[in-house]
């Protein structure tokens, strides 16, 4: 189980909201506080650099999706998490898609609102969706 490499991954994410990482020290620092092994970090290596290659494409998805709340008005948690789900089901394809958006409603659940676990599960589901009838 990644659950825990991707609350880390939520978390380094999630800071970046606030500031972006210009050096490996804090990341490395968490990673080391969260006992995660190489194939973990090797994980959250491949989702952050997917999340900074396609993060404005993300954005578009997210934005074309949340017809209430535009992308930039989000929880920065909700936007985390949705940034880190859409960079597996995009481009990760080793992760089953149904795990991805469990995962992400989970970790909303446990880091955001009440109401977020739905909002993130509902804008996953439609891009699922999407994506199928393409």
């Amino acid at each position: 189980m990644r659950t825990v490499a991707r609350e880390t991954l939520f978390k380094i994410v999630f800071s970046t909201q606030f500031n972006p990482i210009e050096d490996d020290s804090f990341k490395k620092a968490i990673y080391k506080a969260e006992k995660l092994d190489e194939n973990d970090i090797a994980y959250c290596e491949s989702v952050l650099k997917s999340v900074k290659e396609h993060g404005e494409e993300f954005s578009r998805i997210i934005d074309s999706r949340s017809k209430l709340f535009p992308e930039s008005r989000l929880f920065p948690a909700d936007r985390s998490v949705l940034l880190i789900a859409l960079a597996e089901i995009k481009y990760h394809d080793d992760i089953p898609q149904t795990v991805s958006v469990n995962e992400a409603a989970n970790i909303a659940s446990k880091y955001s609102s009440a109401k977020s676990a739905s909002f993130v599960s509902g804008i996953l589901a439609e891009i699922l969706r999407e994506s199928a009838n393409v």
